[in-house]
């Protein structure tokens, strides 16, 4: 497990438009909290954890009335228009925190409320062996994956064997992230996670097993099932 010091980026500047809902997901209630201070939740655990930067919507006034965000580690800015913007907007702002070069840095999803404790220490375990690169958290393909084309007629079913669908959190060193989204924004190349960006410039991502309940929200079927997640999680700490 990760006993240098860590650092934490939760983007959570989108508005999550397929939740069908006016308030942004990541505020959405779910099971006493919010999505958001659930997601946080989890890293806030961790004691080598030194600061986790929240990356918020321009004119934000919901995060503030938040109790988790009361936290003297917790840290909100505004993010940017994309993911990677948000992220790398992070990223600077632990380095005025002083956040080393050598320092791991997990980014993790604002509407990912159900990460489990032990595929977290699964992930740190993991990254702990390393001297460059990551890992993150993710789940074997288990259906039948189709190809479509343009008119949705199957073309060829794709071997699943090698497939995974990638989690958060996602863990690198923090020079080599920062450096890894510039030089992509630079570039003007889409990141749809993190890990993009480090395949991208050679750095070797290590798959590590996540678990099927640390799913994303985007959808309202998503939270229900989350709820449900957080309760048999809450049934089980008090047994």
């Amino acid at each position: 497990m990760i006993t240098e010091r860590c650092w934490a980026v939760v983007p959570a500047a989108g508005r999550g438009s397929r939740m069908a809902n006016a308030t942004p997901k990541q505020y959405l209630p779910l099971h006493g909290r919010t999505v958001l201070e659930h997601s946080l939740l989890a890293l806030l655990r961790l004691p080598a954890l030194q600061a986790v930067v929240v990356a918020l919507p321009a004119g934000d006034d919901v995060a503030q009335n938040l109790p988790l965000m009361a936290d003297e580690r917790v840290v909100a800015i505004t993010g940017g228009a994309e993911r990677s913007d948000s992220v790398l907007a992070g990223l600077d702002c632990l380095a005025t925190l002083g956040a080393q070069s050598d320092d791991w840095v997990l980014v993790h999803d604002a509407a990912r409320p159900c990460l489990d404790a032990k595929a977290l220490q699964r992930l740190l375990e993991q990254t702990a062996s390393l001297d460059s690169g990551g890992a993150i958290l993710a789940e074997p393909v288990a259906d039948t994956v189709k190809q479509a084309d343009a008119r949705g007629q199957v073309v060829a079913t794709v071997d699943r064997s090698a497939l995974w669908r990638a989690q958060t959190p996602q863990a690198f060193r923090f020079g080599e992230l920062q450096n890894a989204l510039r030089e992509a924004s630079s570039e003007g190349w889409a990141v749809t996670d993190e890990a993009s960006a480090m395949e991208r410039c050679g750095h070797p991502v290590w798959l590590v097993a996540g678990e099927r309940s640390n799913l994303k929200g985007t959808q309202p079927a998503d939270l229900e099932l989350a709820g449900f997640y957080l309760a048999r999680a809450d049934k089980f700490a008090e047994h």
